[in-house]
């Protein structure tokens, strides 16, 4: 089916395509008569505006990118929900891509966004990113960057995360409150900061409780940090060390439910015989057997700040106004259950 264009509308009724354009905003110096025939026309042939011809002339695509590095993560399905309904609130369209944990993918898909000329840009850093150019390219192009969950300090731009050293420093002392001593901890990649700031308040809460901190009781999970790495480590962590470890702090939820999935298999019973604390909180969290005790990041709040901030700096932009970057923490929750 051909689209339908202002000149198609313009030939067919006899009027200036100028006319037809007013007379489609409502404008008043367009005589009512004219208005309905142009408007009747227009709904009779589906006529829709050029989006793209639109854009050009207010300077706008009214699309806006976003990069995460996974889909499975029921933690990015709750962040770009908030993303859509803000977008959808200001008629906005929302390209979204998947680093697959990638610097590579993650830098080509910048440069596909900037190519398609979107308004401003969210990222979420894949494990791999260790190189910003790709990040400051953004920058340079004058496009609005926010950065949320995993983020790269250096970058100048906003900001939305949680205190990560601070959740996990929280989780570690629940643990010890209840009388665990032998608490090891199944880290993630050794690039992200969120995996080194879990690490770093795991390894805090020990040291403050009075507990020597074990190098022997970190487990490294460097592919996908998900179910299989649990798995595997809740596996390796019983050949290394037997019975004794009492609890695991896992850097994330997918891989504290495979060692549920590993524990259970073996008839190793939780929390009796060993304890575990997660992070994200994942829906699978509250139903897996025994439910697992986690972190909540409030990833629906982060999504919702994250774009709000965004079309803070867009409109700005748009005003010619100076804008100053934002760094916002979001607050975290222990949420408690079976595992521990």
């Amino acid at each position: 089916m051909k689209h339908i264009t202002l000149k198609d509308l313009a030939k067919q009724l006899g009027l200036s395509t100028a006319t037809v354009s007013k007379a489609l905003k409502n404008y008043p110096d367009v005589s009512d008569e004219t208005k309905k025939s142009v408007q009747d026309l227009a709904r009779e042939l589906n006529y829709e505006p050029n989006s793209f011809a639109l854009g050009l002339r207010s300077k706008e695509s009214k699309i806006i990118g976003v990069i995460i590095p996974t889909m499975i993560h029921y933690f990015f399905s709750s962040v770009l929900d908030a993303i859509f309904k803000e977008a959808e609130q200001r008629n906005y369209m929302v390209i979204v891509m998947q680093s697959n944990e990638e610097y590579c993918n993650e830098k080509k898909q910048v440069d596909l966004l900037l190519n398609k000329g979107v308004d401003g840009i969210l990222i979420s850093l894949s494990n791999k990113t260790n190189d910003f150019k790709h990040l400051q390219k953004i920058i340079d192009y004058d496009i609005p960057l926010v950065l949320f969950d995993k983020i790269a300090k250096l970058v100048n731009c906003s900001k939305v995360f949680i205190d990560d050293k601070k959740a996990a420093y929280e989780a570690v002392s629940y643990l010890i409150s209840k009388g665990y001593k032998r608490i090891a901890h199944f880290r993630g990649d050794l690039n992200p900061q969120n995996s080194i700031d879990r690490f770093l308040g795991y390894k805090k809460a020990l040291e403050d409780h009075g507990i020597t901190f074990d190098p022997s009781l970190v487990y490294l999970c460097d592919n996908n940090s998900d179910f299989s790495d649990g798995y595997s480590s809740a596996k390796q962590i019983l050949l290394d060390h037997g019975d004794n470890v009492d609890a695991i702090f896992t850097v994330n939820d997918l891989m504290a439910i495979g060692a549920i999935n590993y524990f259970n298999e073996k008839g190793i019973k939780i929390p009796e015989q060993i304890a575990l604390f997660g992070f994200s909180n994942w829906f699978m969290a509250s139903v897996i057997t025994p439910s697992l005790s986690s972190i909540d990041q409030n990833a629906y709040q982060m999504g919702k700040k994250s774009i709000e901030i965004l079309f803070e700096e867009i409109l700005s932009k748009k005003s010619n106004k100076p804008f100053t970057h934002k760094k916002i923490v979001i607050d975290t929750e222990l949420v408690i259950r079976n595992s521990c």
